[in-house]
C-alpha cells in the first residue's frame, strides 16, 4: 500500500470516530520519518522545487505551504483537529483568543454593518466591538443574553453578526443557541458563539445551528495555562475569508504553541469532566454558606439557565461565581484569604484560580456597563481545577474566615 493510500484510509477511519478519539487522532499527517507524536515545523518558510511550483503554491494553483504566517503543518493539524472536535468544516488558528474575534469581525463585516452582541460578555470583547470595530464604521447593539425580544428588536436591515457567549463571563448566564440561531437565520445574519468555557467536549454551538464558533485556546483546549492562542470554526466558505485576514494581517498561531494545545486536546473530555465535578461540588457547598449571598452556576437547580444548560450541555463546566455579604472590601479579603488557590485572571487551568471580575477582567468597563452586566464589586469568580475537592473546600474555608 502506498503512504497517500494508507493516509487516506485513517483519513476515512477518522471520520466515522468520536470525539475522544478525534481528540487525539484529527489532523495528524506522518511525515517520512514515521513519527508517532506530532512533530512541531519550526520554520518560517519553505522550499520549492522549482520557480514554476512556487507561483503555483503562491497563487493557491497548488496545495501545499507556502510562509508559516498562514501555513504550518503544526498549525494545520491543530486546525483540523478542532474543527473536527466542533463538527466544522474548517478552522483558522490565531494568536489569542481576541484575534480570534477581531480576525472573524474584520473578515466578515463592513464599515456600516452592524453586530447584535450579549452584554455579558468577556470585557475586552466589550472592549473591541464598542470602541475599535466602532472605529471601522461597525455599530455595536448590547442586550441581554435571555431576553429574546430584545434581541429581534436590536436587529436592523445591517445587522450581520449575532454574537454571545454561552454560558457567559462570569454569571454562568445560558442563552438558547438552537433559537438564536433561528433568529439569525431569519434575519441573514451569522450567529457567532464563543465556546470558551464549555469546549467541544461539553457544548456543539455549530450542532445546535451557530454558523462560527470562537475559542481562547489559552484556556481549556491548553488546559494548563501555558500558551495563548485562539481559534475560529465555521463553513469553509467564512474561514476561507478569515485566513485571507490572517495572511493578510498576521495575527497567526505559532507552531510551538498549536503543538502545545494538540497535547491538551487529548484530555480534553477528561479533564472537562473532571472540572465540572469538582465545580459542582463547590457551588454546592458554597451555596450553603451563611457568608455567601448567590451562587451563579448553572449546575444547580437554582440557577435560571440550569434547564436549558442540561439540554445543551454534557456537563455545566468548570467556572462559577459567588457574591459575598458585604462590598468590594469582603470580596478582596476573601480573596487574599486564600493560600491554595491561584490569584489570576486566566481560567480552564489544572490549577484554580480567583478573580474579582469589577476590577480586573471587567475593570475597564464603565460603572454602567458593570451594572447592566450583573458585576457587582462583592462578586468573585472561581475557575475550578484539577486538586483535590476537599483541598480546595479547605482554602476556600479560609476565604470565608476573613469576610
Amino acid at each position: 500500500m502506498t503512504e497517500p493510500d494508507y493516509q487516506q484510509q485513517r483519513l476515512d477511519v477518522l471520520a466515522e470516530c468520536e470525539l475522544d478519539t478525534l481528540a487525539v487522532r484529527a489532523g495528524q499527517r506522518r511525515t517520512v520519518e514515521g513519527e508517532h507524536a506530532e512533530p512541531i515545523f519550526t520554520t518560517s518558510s519553505y522550499v520549492f522545487a522549482s520557480a514554476e511550483e512556487a507561483a503555483a503554491r503562491f497563487s493557491g494553483e497548488q496545495p501545499g505551504n507556502v510562509y508559516s504566517r498562514y501555513t504550518n503543518p503544526t498549525v494545520r493539524t491543530f486546525e483540523e483537529r478542532i474543527a473536527a472536535l466542533e463538527g466544522g468544516e474548517a478552522a483558522v488558528a490565531t494568536s489569542s483568543g481576541m484575534a480570534a474575534i477581531l480576525s472573524t469581525c474584520i473578515a466578515l463585516l463592513k464599515a456600516g454593518d452592524h453586530i447584535v452582541c450579549s452584554r455579558s460578555v468577556f470585557g475586552t470583547t466589550t472592549n473591541l466591538l464598542s470602541k475599535y470595530m466602532a472605529k471601522l464604521g461597525v455599530e455595536t447593539s448590547f442586550v441581554s443574553p435571555l431576553d429574546m425580544d430584545a434581541w429581534r428588536d436590536a436587529i436592523r436591515p445591517q445587522t450581520r453578526l449575532l454574537f454571545l457567549e454561552s454560558p457567559s463571563n462570569p454569571l454562568a448566564e445560558v442563552a438558547d443557541i438552537a433559537a438564536m440561531a433561528a433568529l439569525a437565520k431569519a434575519s441573514d445574519s451569522l450567529l457567532v458563539v464563543d465556546n470558551c468555557f464549555c469546549t467541544p467536549a461539553l457544548q456543539q454551538p455549530l450542532a445546535l445551528g451557530a454558523d462560527i464558533v470562537v475559542h481562547s485556546a489559552t484556556k481549556y483546549l491548553d488546559g494548563q495555562g501555558r500558551c495563548v492562542g485562539g481559534a475560529v470554526v465555521g463553513r469553509r466558505e467564512h474561514m476561507d475569508e478569515v485566513l485571507g485576514f490572517i495572511r493578510t494581517a498576521g495575527p497567526t498561531m505559532s507552531p510551538f504553541n498549536a503543538w502545545v494545545f494538540l497535547k491538551g486536546l487529548e484530555t480534553l473530555r477528561l479533564r472537562m469532566m473532571a472540572h465540572s465535578a469538582s465545580a459542582l461540588a463547590l457551588a454546592q457547598w458554597l451555596a450553603q454558606q451563611d457568608k455567601i449571598e448567590t451562587v451563579y452556576y448553572a449546575g444547580l437547580p437554582s440557577h435560571p439557565g440550569h434547564k436549558l444548560a442540561a439540554q445543551q450541555q454534557k456537563a455545566f463546566g468548570g467556572v462559577l461565581s459567588f457574591t459575598v455579604r458585604g462590598q468590594r472590601d469582603a470580596a478582596w479579603r476573601f480573596i487574599d484569604a486564600t493560600r491554595l488557590v491561584s490569584i489570576t485572571a486566566n481560567l480552564g487551568d489544572a490549577k484554580t484560580t480567583i478573580v474579582h471580575p469589577a476590577t480586573t477582567t471587567h475593570g475597564r468597563l464603565s460603572d454602567a456597563q458593570r451594572a447592566e452586566s450583573g458585576i457587582s464589586d462583592n462578586l468573585i469568580r472561581l475557575a475550578v481545577g484539577l486538586e483535590e475537592l476537599t483541598d480546595l473546600k479547605a482554602d476556600l474555608q479560609r476565604g470565608l474566615d476573613a469576610v
